[in-house]
């Protein structure tokens, strides 16, 4: 059997109403990552993904590569952010339990790597459970560690744009790739994965339906998919069951 958890990354965008649709159809909660300057631009997209059953996490207000930043600008990157999503749930009517973190590009840091995870902490972000992924690449990471959500595949289709060379053919041929380069084989039986896809208008225009497209493959390929569960950081937050 093959499990995952889907995380999608950069809402709101304009599909992400549909994508939020089509999930709920297929029984699919994913983690949604949204970037606060386009809460500020798209907050109704935002609301209705809230509205209907998916987690919405924090992605940074600006999407910077973190090892760029100084360690009170990446603070200020995240809780730029926080307060916008604080912002969304009161207004959507739904509960805030967890608060899930992605760093923009995986880019965890740089030098300022272990005081951000620190902060994460300290700021009582939840880390999305990841003890069912077996890769030993994931343990010796030291992603089991880390509070913010990594990945063990990645899609790619937000490269999909005109006149880049790259294809739906070419995520075909990753979601097959029995020996990739980085990440885990998505297709290996008794793996558990955290799969990354993203919510773009762009790709959209390239691609209609891409995430239904996707996804239906991966469902009929017998991938499995779970609703989210949080390691809750510190212990006192309630575990999602």
């Amino acid at each position: 059997m093959i499990r995952a958890i889907l995380t999608m990354d950069d809402i709101p965008s304009n599909n992400t109403p549909a994508i939020v649709d089509y999930l709920n159809e297929k029984g699919i909660q994913a983690i949604m990552f949204a970037v606060g300057r386009k809460l500020e631009q798209h907050p109704e997209q935002a609301k209705y993904a809230l509205q209907h059953g998916m987690i919405v996490g924090n992605h940074s207000y600006s999407h910077p590569a973190f090892s760029n930043l100084s360690m009170e600008e990446s603070a200020k990157e995240i809780e730029a952010c926080e307060e916008l999503l604080d912002q969304l749930y009161q207004s959507a009517g739904v509960k805030r339990d967890f608060r899930p973190f992605r760093f923009p590009f995986g880019d965890k840091g740089g030098k300022n790597k272990a005081a951000l995870q620190r902060n994460l902490a300290e700021k009582k972000f939840s880390k999305v459970k990841d003890t069912q992924i077996s890769f030993a690449w994931w343990k010796e990471d030291g992603l089991d560690r880390d509070i913010d959500t990594f990945w063990t595949f990645d899609f790619a289709e937000y490269r999909i744009r005109p006149d880049s060379g790259f294809t739906k053919e070419d995520v075909w041929k990753r979601i097959h790739d029995r020996n990739p380069v980085s990440g885990g084989a998505l297709l290996s039986e008794n793996s558990s994965h955290i799969l990354l896809m993203h919510a773009h208008d762009e790709t959209e225009e390239m691609v209609p339906g891409y995430c239904r497209l996707f996804i239906d493959h991966l469902l009929a390929s017998g991938v499995t998919f779970d609703q989210p569960e949080m390691i809750a950081f510190p212990s006192e937050n309630k575990r999602r069951t």
